[in-house]
């Protein structure tokens, strides 16, 4: 028997952008290179490495991050443990909305994601890094 799905990505996106900010790539561009701003990029790995980078930004695969997030989990990343904002970005932006709801919802806050995501921020001339990042010793 076939299956019958019967809500859409499209309508989990657009819920999730009920919940959370979205911000215009003008305004998270303003605010790449803050202290109190981290920027999480939830794209695959072949991604970053096809499509470049935002400087700076921390990669967690969308696939970790309940599980980097969460204090009790043997897999917590201490970046979430900060306070300070917490952007997130995909290719596209739906992605990013569901994380950026996730997060949220596990309360991680404040949190928000960027609207067309990196395609968005590449067009918009946001800064773009083509190398990956060095790698800590």
């Amino acid at each position: 028997m076939p299956q019958h799905i019967t809500v859409s990505v499209r309508d989990m996106v657009e819920a999730a952008e009920r919940e959370i900010e979205t911000l215009p790539v003008e305004e998270a561009i303003a605010l790449h290179g803050r202290d109190d701003v981290v920027f999480v990029d939830i794209r695959d790995i072949r991604e970053l490495n096809r499509d470049g980078r935002v400087p700076g930004a921390f990669h967690c695969p969308r696939g970790m991050l309940e599980f980097w997030i969460d204090p009790a989990s043997p897999y917590h990343k201490p970046i979430f443990g900060e306070d300070k904002r917490f952007v997130f970005f995909c290719a596209g932006g739906l992605r990013s909305a569901l994380a950026a709801q996730t997060a949220q919802r596990m309360g991680l806050k404040p949190v928000a994601h960027i609207g067309g995501g990196f395609g968005a921020w590449k067009k918009a001339g946001g800064p773009v890094a083509t190398e990956p990042p060095a790698k800590k010793v």
